[in-house]
């Protein structure tokens, strides 16, 4: 039954909150194994990690069809299966990542879910949260100060070439006027002066190393193999050169450990980590991950923007890094976006077009032969929109029947876990039909070339890949650090298959152009990037934060 209609913050602020001893409760932990952010939030300590349960646990990717600039629904997606599968007696934790303040207050607005599938405290999780981004953002900006000491050092120089510096600065705010900037001026006492930058914290390096560690040790490890720059005589920095990798670590002591909170009906919500897909691997911490199948039978977890980025980075580099196996794969589609890529413009996304739906459905095609390419049968959740019709509903679980897939609406948003039993089902019987023939895409070890070019034809459909003068370069000197046998985590748009964000719907007879490169050497991948992408976003003309608002007991409006 449909529930009332409000607002995200409405529901999650007339929620029943329940005290998270309660939500431990579910999972057979008492309140003693926390470490308690207050009542309705917790740390998990990492020596609840149970690798013998891990290697049995159900594991479901929840990813999407290439998105409108809205999105598709994958979190709410993701919560609503949690409370569906719950609901049908199988023990589930959602596992997802933080949200990022820049597009809190920018124009993509929160990651807790919507409608009557989010997790709460919804304020608390899309502000501050318990600090983890703000103690990135320190570990990453000491090294950036331990670098500028050392240039400036006379005694303990390592002889830094300015000029080769990588390594920029980052805040979590949306703020175009940072990503070019000069520092050290105003004199000798400032320091050296140079060209410096900052990042958006999600695209911070030490996010994706947050998110790829193992164990504490893990993680420092990883930090002190940040690549910097070059010496004068053309020698690779990196961050151990400097001896800063305890230090950092410290910083991330608590980051480091999972966050537990709780869906709208009571369920375990883990969520931790925050990089995003287009310019990082978009996954959740394997840690987070690891966790969630220590504590439960199932784990529902996503990847961020379409298959063609969260979930290929999660299935070929965080899979095999960590040696995690997905049992199903859902692809949430929305018919608005099928509408898009069948041709209709933004204000014709509400207007039924059956002809349009067909058009657009070679995206979603596109992307259900991709995930089978891992050895996996995807189930797709059609995320219900009020203005669907059951012709358009109907055409789609049609063609995906032709391709031996379950289409399935999903009702989580408008209903919570009622709307969402059905897809829940089609999840366990995906499940229980597994077979472990689960295989990524190419071999790490083979030739960076190699790799890209299968991304670009498997995955996009590219016909081609172009590489700069600037990559070409770049490619000979990783062979030299010998960073080619890492994985590739490709930088494109989310709004297309292709490298260019104006092609909807599937593109053919298309070449694909590698700008440039960056090392994540700390992080363990490769970073080609392809067309115009920016790891600093600006905010749009009407911010959300114009939107919210906070009165003098101190409730939020205007947060979703």
């Amino acid at each position: 039954m449909e529930k009332k209609h409000l607002s995200d913050i409405e529901i999650a602020q007339a929620a029943e909150i329940r005290h998270i001893d309660t939500v431990a409760e579910k999972l057979g932990l008492s309140a003693e194994k926390l470490e308690h952010y207050g009542k309705y939030k917790a740390k998990l300590p990492l020596s609840l990690l149970n690798e013998e349960k891990i290697a049995q646990g159900n594991l479901v990717l929840v990813s999407a069809m290439t998105p409108t600039p809205a999105g598709e629904g994958k979190t709410t997606t993701s919560i609503g299966l949690t409370e569906g599968l719950n609901k049908i007696g199988k023990q589930t934790t959602v596992v997802l990542r933080e949200p990022s303040l820049g597009p809190v207050f920018g124009m993509k607005g929160g990651a807790a879910g919507g409608g009557y599938s989010q997790v709460i405290p919804m304020e608390d999780i899309n502000l501050h949260f318990t600090g983890d981004f703000s103690a990135i953002e320190k570990a990453n900006n000491l090294l950036s100060a331990l670098i500028d000491n050392n240039i400036q050092s006379k005694t303990n120089n390592l002889n830094i070439d300015p000029r080769t510096i990588v390594w920029k600065r980052v805040m979590d705010m949306n703020d175009r006027a940072l990503r070019q900037i000069t520092i050290g001026l105003g004199g000798t006492a400032n320091g050296i002066p140079r060209e410096d930058g900052f990042n958006i914290t999600p695209a911070s390096e030490v996010m994706a190393i947050l998110c790829m560690a193992e164990n504490f040790s893990d993680l420092k490890e990883r930090l002190g193999n940040i690549f910097i720059g070059y010496t004068f005589d053309k020698e690779p920095v990196f961050a151990k050169d400097l001896k800063a990798e305890n230090a950092m670590a410290i910083l991330l002591k608590d980051a480091i450990k999972p966050n537990m909170v709780q869906t709208l009906e009571g369920n375990p919500a883990i969520i931790h980590g925050g990089p995003f897909a287009n310019i990082a691997q978009g996954t959740n911490t394997v840690l987070a991950t690891k966790m969630g199948l220590s504590l439960s039978d199932y784990v529902v977890t996503e990847a961020g923007f379409g298959a063609d980025l969260g979930a290929e980075k999660f299935l070929n580099i965080k899979c095999v890094s960590s040696g995690l196996k997905p049992k199903a794969v859902v692809l949430v589609a929305t018919i608005r976006a099928l509408r898009h890529h069948g041709g209709a413009k933004a204000d014709e996304y509400n207007t039924a077009s059956v002809a349009r739906v067909e058009e657009g459905f070679k995206n979603l095609a596109k992307h259900i032969e991709n995930i089978q390419k891992f050895n996996l049968n995807p189930v797709v959740a059609i995320n219900a929109f009020p203005s669907d019709t059951e012709d358009e509903v109907k055409l789609i679980q049609q063609k995906c029947a032709e391709m031996n897939v379950d289409a399935v609406v999903a009702k989580g948003w408008a209903q919570g876990g009622e709307g969402m039993t059905d897809l829940a089902k089609a999840v366990v019987t995906a499940v229980e039909a597994h077979t472990d023939d689960f295989k990524p895409l190419y071999d790490w070890k083979a030739p960076i070339r190699e790799k890209i070019e299968t991304i670009a034809r498997e995955i996009y459909g590219a016909d081609v890949v172009d590489f700069s003068k600037k990559a070409k370069l770049q490619m000979n000197r990783m062979e030299k650090l010998c960073l080619h046998e890492m994985p590739i985590c490709m930088a494109k748009t989310q709004k297309s298959l292709s490298d260019n964000e104006l092609r909807y719907g599937r593109p053919e007879n298309f070449d694909v152009s590698v700008r440039e490169f960056e090392y994540a050497s700390g992080a363990g991948f490769v970073i080609p990037i392809l067309g115009q992408m920016m790891r600093m976003p600006g905010l749009p003309a009407k911010p959300a934060s114009e939107g919210m608002a906070i009165d003098d007991n101190g409730v939020i409006s205007g947060l979703s």
